[in-house]
């Protein structure tokens, strides 16, 4: 079922930022060394180091080109020896997930954090009021007894794409089960009930911390986000708390890869060094909310300089994968997926057979309670196919998902936002899950509800439908307009097969559902 650490396979990236490129797919266009020019696979979050690394240009001369994507796949291309000859240097947000995977660990070599910035809660302030909350005071099991109750809400990201969201989740397990020293099997065990009770209270999900916010602004009625601290303040009407029963801290360290020549690794040190400067630690504390680790540079003003218990990482692996296992098949809300597929003439030979082959690919993603309706389209809607991938009998369901994917067939018009619609109506009011719709075409509406119409009928909705976000796909000759207003209308956010691959695009939304 759902995907170990060990084989999460590599997705489209995250965010975007100058002079960057993005993703696993962008992976073989890093392009060739040049003098004075580093290219760094680094976590997606540091996209907002840009006016730090113009900074270090002025200082150093080195021009950092830098490939973003989440931590993890970042790992899975440094294991599987992709980054040989295409990065001189990493730099994610841990290295954690390296010393679990000894074939991506021994790729890096001179391990050097830059700053730092732990997990933490940021709580409406109301919500703080209501709850008594002295945000010195708060421990996990405070936040716990909270969601128990029904007082507290929050959104966090995807622990399977994201390490926030991960650090997050061992930080949760750690101070639930009463752990002493690295997770264990047992601990997790042990922690299994209090956690279950504890992620009831999630209502939002995100491959990215960007969106995340976004959705929680635009929502209004969620209490808090669990996130990076840095990430936190960057949001406006948060109480960012650190609970003192402890937290797991990202420290972002810089490290040259095994595979890059002495001369390279001379200029990855002194990278390493003017980021660690007292000018630029007091700006990358300023800018980005990130903590300095040089101890002469206090935190920027507004950041809690309290100790807190440091949470380590999990020691083994197996730890890592089972955690994750539990998560995503047992403790979270189950999803819900409407995927409207457009089957028109345009679709006939190689586009069909893409999605076919990207669609069967998915289904190895696909949780257990996951209900998936696969809703083909051309002038109008095909058929309305729903399957959940049961606990008891897994592979039914996912067989079922790939013998509809093998029957798609290709003939009609285009008809997007008929089939939206169609879709919406399939979902209701919703249940208690995590439900979204993706939309993948590759033209523009040809038939049925116009824009106007598809806006209007979703203004119609019952508030908790329009919750519902549509994640639409560009693929083959797609309007991007028709399909950004879509995304925008309905709170979710556009993937681009064309860039990369139609398999990436899919997999990237799993972060989102």
């Amino acid at each position: 079922m759902r995907r170990r650490l060990a084989v999460l396979a590599a997705v489209a990236a995250l965010l975007s930022a100058c002079t960057a490129t993005h993703g696993p797919d962008s992976s073989d266009k890093a392009g060739a060394p040049e003098p004075g020019t580093l290219r760094v696979l680094a976590s997606s979050e540091l996209s907002d180091m840009t006016p730090v690394l113009d900074r270090v240009r002025k200082d150093t001369g080195i021009t950092v080109r830098p490939t973003y994507m989440g931590t993890l796949d970042a790992v899975e291309l440094l294991a599987e020896g992709k980054a040989d000859g295409r990065y001189d240097a990493v730099w994610l947000s841990s290295n954690d997930y390296l010393r679990l995977r000894p074939d991506a660990a021994r790729e890096v070599v001179s391990e050097t954090p830059v700053m730092s910035s732990p997990v933490a809660i940021g709580v409406r302030r109301a919500t703080v009021r209501a709850l008594g909350w002295k945000p010195e005071q708060v421990t996990w099991s405070q936040v716990e007894r909270a969601v128990q109750d029904g007082r507290l809400t929050y959104g966090m990201t995807d622990p399977a794409r994201s390490n926030s969201g991960f650090s997050t989740l061992v930080s949760v397990a750690s101070a639930l089960s009463g752990a002493q020293s690295a997770l264990t099997d047992a601990d997790v065990a042990r922690a299994r009930p209090r956690l279950k009770e504890f992620f009831a209270g999630q209502k939002l999900t995100s491959g990215s911390s960007g969106w995340l916010a976004t959705a929680y602004e635009r929502r209004g009625n969620v209490d808090a986000l669990l996130n990076y601290e840095s990430v936190l303040k960057g949001i406006p009407g948060l109480t960012v708390i650190r609970p003192r029963d402890g937290v797991v801290t990202a420290d972002y360290p810089l490290s040259s890869l095994a595979s890059t020549d002495t001369t390279t690794r001379a200029d990855v040190r002194r990278l390493t060094d003017a980021l660690r400067t007292d000018a630029v630690q007091r700006l990358i504390t300023t800018r980005t909310h990130r903590r300095p680790v040089v101890a002469s540079v206090p935190p920027a003003s507004g950041l809690d300089t309290g100790r807190r218990r440091e949470l380590p990482f999990p020691g083994r692996r197996s730890v890592a994968d089972g955690l994750l296992d539990s998560y995503e098949n047992e403790l979270r809300r189950p999803s819900r997926t409407v995927y409207v597929l457009d089957t028109s003439g345009s679709m006939e030979g190689d586009r069909l057979a893409r999605l076919k082959s990207a669609l069967t690919g998915l289904t190895g993603d696909f949780r257990e309670r996951e209900e998936v309706t696969l809703m083909p389209f051309g002038s109008e809607v095909k058929s309305v196919r729903t399957h959940v991938v049961e606990p008891s009998d897994p592979q039914r369901g996912l067989d079922a998902v790939r013998a509809d994917t093998r029957a798609l067939t290709a003939d009609g018009d285009t008809a997007i936002y008929t089939s939206l619609e169609k879709a919406y109506d399939h979902l209701g009011a919703g249940r208690d899950t995590f439900t979204s719709i993706v939309l993948m075409t590759d033209g523009e509406n040809t038939a049925g509800a116009r824009a106007a119409d598809f806006d209007s009928f979703y203004r119609g909705l019952s508030a908790r439908q329009r919750e519902i976000p549509v994640f639409p796909i560009l693929f083959g000759d797609s309007d991007r307009t028709e399909l950004e207003h879509i995304a925008e209308l309905t709170g979710g956010r556009l993937f681009d097969a064309r860039k990369g691959s139609l398999d990436g695009a899919f997999e990237e939304i799993r972060g989102y559902q």
